[in-house]
Formats: C-alpha cells, sequence, structure tokens
C-alpha cells in the first residue's frame, strides 16, 4: 500500500487553503498513493489558540465540505482521510475525523475522543469529547484506526484499536512550539511526540501515520505570540521504525510504503498480546488509585 501525508500550512484563507490541499491530494494520487492522510482541521488555520464564539461558523458547512471531499476522493479513486469541524447541533460541535473510500463513499467517522485545554489550546471551548467509541473504519484498503491528534498520547486508545483489528493507526495532527521556549525543551516535546506514538506501533505490531500541520500561525488575541507547527509528520512499521519523517517547516508530501503483511511477522516474534493479563487490568477503569 502507497501512503502519502499531506504536510501543510495555513494560506490564510479557507478557500485558498483547500485549494492548495486539492492539488496535493491530486499530486499524490497521480504518483500512486492509495490512501491520503490530511492534519487535523487542515480547512482553516488552528483557531483554537483562542476562544471566540464567531469561529463556530466554520462548522456549520460540515455537510457541504463533506461533499466536497467526498468528490476529491471519488475522481482521484483514493481512500481519504479528512478532519474537519462538525457542528451536531447549534452549541454542539465535535473534531471529527471522517474516511472517504476510493468511490467517494463515506467509510465511516470518528470524533475526537481526548480534548485538550492549555494555553494556545483551547479545545475544550469548541469540541465536545466523541461518543462513538474508539472504533475501526472499514475501507477497501484494509481496516483503519483513526485517531485524532491529543488522542495519540494514550496508549489506551492505540490498543482498543488494535484489539478490534485496526491494520495501522492514522493520527491527523495539529502540534507546534511557543517560539519563546528554550531549544531543549523543543527539542524534548518533539521527540516526546514522536516516541509515543512509535511505542503504540511497538506494543500493538502495526504501522502509524501521523501527520501534522507546519508553520507559524499567530494567536489573534495577542494573548501570546503564536504557535510555530512543528511538521514532522511520520511513518513507521510494526517495530516503530521510521520508514519515512518530514522536517520541521516544509511543507510536503510525505509518502511511504506499508507492508500490512509484516504485523503477523511482527506479532508472532512478539507476542504482546498473547501476554497480557486481562484479569490484572481492572485498576485502569479508575481515574487514580489512591
Amino acid at each position: 500500500m502507497k501512503t502519502a501525508l499531506i504536510q501543510q500550512k495555513y494560506h490564510g484563507s479557507k478557500e485558498t487553503t483547500v485549494a492548495h490541499t486539492v492539488a496535493q491530494i491530486e499530486t499524490a494520487s497521480h504518483n500512486g498513493a492509495d490512501l491520503i492522510v490530511l492534519q487535523e482541521l487542515h480547512q482553516t488555520e488552528y483557531f483554537c489558540q483562542h476562544e471566540a464564539t464567531r469561529s463556530f461558523d466554520y462548522a456549520r458547512s460540515f455537510r457541504e465540505d463533506l461533499a466536497f471531499w467526498s468528490s476529491v476522493a471519488k475522481r482521484n479513486e483514493v481512500v481519504l482521510v479528512a478532519s474537519l469541524f462538525e457542528e451536531r447541533a447549534p452549541g454542539l460541535y465535535h473534531n471529527t475525523a471522517v474516511v472517504f473510500d476510493t468511490d467517494g463513499s463515506l467509510a465511516g467517522k470518528y470524533r475526537k475522543m481526548h480534548i485538550p485545554d492549555d494555553p494556545g489550546f483551547y479545545e475544550k471551548f469548541y469540541f465536545t469529547p466523541g461518543d462513538l467509541g474508539f472504533e475501526p473504519i472499514d475501507t477497501s484498503l484494509g481496516r483503519l484506526g483513526v485517531l485524532v491528534c491529543w488522542d495519540q498520547w494514550y496508549p489506551e486508545a492505540a490498543r482498543i484499536m488494535a484489539l478490534k483489528g485496526a491494520e495501522m493507526l492514522i493520527y491527523p495532527t495539529a502540534i507546534g512550539w511557543f517560539d519563546e521556549d528554550p531549544e531543549e525543551e523543543k527539542t524534548r516535546q518533539k521527540e516526546s511526540w514522536t516516541t509515543i506514538q512509535r511505542s503504540h506501533a511497538v506494543a500493538n505490531g502495526i504501522p502509524i501515520l501521523s501527520c501534522n500541520r507546519v508553520g507559524f500561525e499567530a494567536d489573534p488575541s495577542e494573548a501570546l505570540d503564536g504557535i510555530r507547527f512543528w511538521g514532522g509528520s511520520f511513518v513507521c512499521g510494526a517495530q516503530g521504525e521510521i520508514l519515512a519523517q518530514a522536517d520541521d517547516r516544509s511543507e510536503t508530501i510525505l509518502t511511504a510504503d506499508i507492508d500490512l503483511k509484516r504485523t503477523k511477522e511482527v506479532r508472532d516474534i512478539w507476542p504482546f498480546l498473547r501476554d497480557r493479563r486481562i484479569d490484572a487490568y481492572a485498576d485502569l477503569l479508575k481515574r487514580y488509585c489512591d
């Protein structure tokens, strides 16, 4: 399976950004990509840097956006993983990943389960936690375990997707650092981000595709200077080995070939699922063990 991750910056408006994304998808498809992954909230700026009710307007086109990206998937005959702002009802919104099959049909969707709330990442203001659970999405290419950004820090989410038969994990992402942070801290943050996801690949014996945005986006409220998204999109194999990785500043189409047959080979030599002590994990259902 040839995969492509579209790592890009925000181009100043939804219309210009979407046009750029479509051109990148067409290029990736022309070069043989079967599966194309877009970054988190790829149509717009990362509006969660501040709390503004006017940003909810982005979600009102959710149905039109579904139809548009469906047509893009169909026209390019690819499985497409998109990341959209969903208005479910007035006052009820989700950060939703949507998967389209090669014929443009809606294969399934996933609503982001873990919602952060940190300086510059005020997502709890915008997004209701997902209620669809951790359910893999079946496509013509296989069963995809799609999660979103903050979900990538949680081994429980990755494990459940794997236990339900996901053949790979996919993370549309929007993460970056603040320019004023020390270089040592920036390095620690990015290495932690890469390491935790590679560990999910190792622990579950399946590939990982993580697609992050890139470029600097100023904070409209001016409470902070803004976020410099660190790119670094990557694909790793079932033992956590890096198959392809983008740099931290360039827009790029990152491609990698994935051999799904390796999952059996890896799990046969590292049978972590066999040796799980499911009789001893009840404490995982507690917030904290006092």
